[in-house]
């Protein structure tokens, strides 16, 4: 067996593992990650109104890889009847008031508690405004806990139980997956 000493029996069983499992770097540390094994929390939707289907593209457009944010893990749905959604947003950036990032819940009190049960970054929005919508029946969705976030000024959050919802907006193109908003009121009160 000469040519297979420790050190490169190591590294086959890296590139080994490399093909089973998603890899990170985090905090300087190489971390496996098996499917989604890292995530917390579970996929949580309301009682009623959605109906769970097959959507493997809306799904990965949703899920984000460690210290990226997004949906840690999450499952698509179609959407029968319409639903209340929550969205905190940057004013500064009107387009934002219809992004893509939503809520089942109203957000946290307070800023710093927003920003760490949602994993959102302080260079991805300074948010100020509030807005409640409905989700427009027959749009598609994808729901799940949140994926860790790597900020720019070096801070984190961690993977987040609270659920997100991800609608496919995209007010550019005049897609925009919800109706009846509230009028946006300032946040935090």
């Amino acid at each position: 067996m000469s040519g297979f000493g420790p050190k490169r029996l190591v590294g086959i069983l890296l590139l080994g593992l490399a093909g089973c499992a998603d890899m990170a770097v985090i905090d300087g540390t190489l971390v496996f990650k098996s499917g989604d094994s890292a995530c917390v929390g579970s996929v949580e939707v309301p009682a009623a109104g959605l109906e769970p289907i097959d959507d493997v593209k809306l799904v990965e457009i949703a899920r984000g890889a460690p210290g990226e944010g997004k949906l840690c893990t999450g499952k698509a749905y179609l959407v029968q009847q319409a639903l209340p959604v929550y969205r905190v947003w940057d004013s500064s950036r009107p387009a934002g008031q219809y992004g893509s990032w939503w809520s089942f819940s109203p957000p946290a009190a307070g800023l710093d508690a927003y920003r760490e049960a949602e994993a959102i970054c302080p260079e991805w929005s300074a948010p100020d405004r509030l807005s409640v919508c409905k989700i427009k029946p027959g749009a598609r969705i994808a729901v799940g806990p949140g994926q860790s976030a790597q900020c720019a000024d070096g801070s984190s959050y961690p993977p987040a139980a609270a659920n997100q919802v991800y609608i496919p907006n995209d007010a550019g193109k005049g897609n925009i997956f919800v109706e009846n908003c509230a009028p946006a009121v300032p946040w935090p009160q």
